[in-house]
């Protein structure tokens, strides 16, 4: 994927022929500086703002090619991709439960109240269920935002920068949530962080730097 904003001397070039490919079952971390191109790639893979020249593929089928849609990328977003952010973006007069049974409902289930409880049992923050958004920690904040993000089963959930708000201990059980969504759930997530100190929870590493993607030796 190529990607460039701005125009003649003032072009900057976000993604420089980037290729990546995201197994199921795989857990990976997106590594580089401020302006590197990472949110850009989220966002480019996430279907939010495509880039103007390449190829995305999900689950074998071409969606998008040279920034037109080749597919129903709204349907695709709701039923397939889960989001998770730095912020929790949690409705704060909703219980736990209910922001994931939410999430459930956009996604067409019927099943939603069970969908919630158990996926906040699985998250191990079930005994916080009909607490309100905002007396949850933050650690716990992000466990029900994961739990919103899986509601629908997506094949792929992309994390932009989802523990910098946290301390190094609940940073690294978040990061090994993702780890045991991938390898127990079988959907392929990617990380964007900056946090260094649990790398080793994943299964693979990638580095960016001016729009350019390179695997990161560990």
């Amino acid at each position: 994927m190529h990607k460039t904003y701005g125009s003649g001397a003032g072009a900057v070039t976000a993604l420089d022929h980037v290729d990546l490919a995201l197994a199921p079952g795989t857990v990976a971390a997106l590594l580089g500086p401020s302006g590197a191109g990472k949110s850009t790639l989220v966002k480019a893979l996430g279907f939010v703002s495509p880039a103007e020249r390449g190829e995305i593929h999900f689950a074998g089928r071409l969606v998008v090619r040279d920034g037109v849609a080749l597919a129903d990328l709204a349907a695709l977003r709701r039923r397939h991709l889960g989001f998770v952010f730095q912020k929790a973006n949690l409705t704060s007069f909703l219980t736990a439960q209910e922001n994931v049974e939410l999430a459930c409902e956009l996604g067409g289930r019927s099943d939603g109240r069970a969908r919630a409880q158990e996926l906040l049992a699985y998250l191990e923050v079930g005994q916080r269920a009909r607490a309100f958004a905002e007396t949850l920690s933050g650690g716990e904040q992000q466990r029900v935002a994961i739990a919103r993000a899986l509601a629908n089963q997506p094949s792929l959930i992309l994390a932009d920068e989802p523990t910098a708000a946290l301390d190094s201990v609940r940073s690294r059980t978040v990061m090994e949530l993702f780890r045991k969504v991938a390898h127990e759930r079988g959907a392929a997530v990617l990380v964007v962080t900056h946090d260094h100190r649990a790398l080793d929870v994943f299964d693979v590493l990638y580095e960016m730097e001016d729009g350019r993607l390179r695997p990161h030796r560990r």
